[in-house]
Parts: C-alpha cells; sequence; structure tokens
C-alpha cells in the first residue's frame, strides 16, 4: 500500500521508499512466509547488493501494488532476488538484491545450507 509518507514533494513515490517495498516483499518471502508454515530456512542473511530501475512514476492511492518477487541466480553463498512492482495498469519498477548467508557469531559468509538452497529453488 502506498502510504502519505511515502510522497515526495513532486507527488509520486520517493526513490528510496521503494527499497522500503523490496523489503518488505524480501521479508515476507524469506522470513514470515516459512515462519507461518512451520519452517524456518534462513539463518542469517545480508543484503550486498541492490539495482533499481524506475520506469514510471508511481502517485498517492487507495489501491495496493504488487510486489513480485522471484530467484534468479543461486550460488554457494550468494543468491539473487529479482522484483518488479507493479498493477494491473503497468510496471513502475524492476529491481534486484543480492544476499548472502552470513553467520552472525563469526561476523562473515557462509555458504547456504542444504535447506536453504532446497526453499531458495521452489522460486527459481
Amino acid at each position: 500500500m502506498v502510504r502519505f509518507a511515502d510522497i515526495d514533494s513532486q507527488g509520486h513515490v520517493n526513490n528510496v521508499r521503494f527499497l522500503d517495498y523490496l523489503e518488505d516483499a524480501r521479508w515476507g518471502m524469506l522470513h514470515v512466509d516459512p515462519f507461518k508454515a512451520g519452517e524456518v530456512p534462513f539463518k542469517g542473511l545480508v543484503v550486498s547488493r541492490h539495482e533499481i530501475d524506475y520506469r514510471r512514476p508511481l502517485g498517492y492511492r487507495a489501491e495496493p501494488v504488487r510486489v513480485e518477487t522471484w530467484v534468479t541466480e543461486i550460488r554457494p553463498v550468494r543468491f539473487t532476488l529479482s522484483y518488479e512492482i507493479r498493477d494491473d495498469e503497468g510496471l513502475y519498477v524492476t529491481a534486484a538484491s543480492v544476499l548472502v548467508a552470513y553467520d552472525v557469531e563469526r561476523e562473515a559468509p557462509r555458504r547456504l545450507t542444504p535447506d536453504e538452497l532446497a526453499y531458495l529453488k521452489r522460486f527459481a
């Protein structure tokens, strides 16, 4: 949902707010949805890169937009999520995020576990 606070002085969603929308979708896909299903597939992840292309302005509105998310690349230590922010009328943003499996205690990258890889493959 587009919030009034997301709107900038030009009357459309501020470019930084789109990263919040991506984070909400990513969090839901990787943490909330699996937790609801009784799974806890990820033990630690960090974002190492974001790439975003703004296709057209998105203004304030009551109707929600969709953030479609899928896995486009899986490597031993990292994976890439791609996104589209859209509605029935068109595409507003295409984006990608690279996430790295991370050992919080060692403060270092780690290999993805077999369970993490299996979970990601569902969305590839």
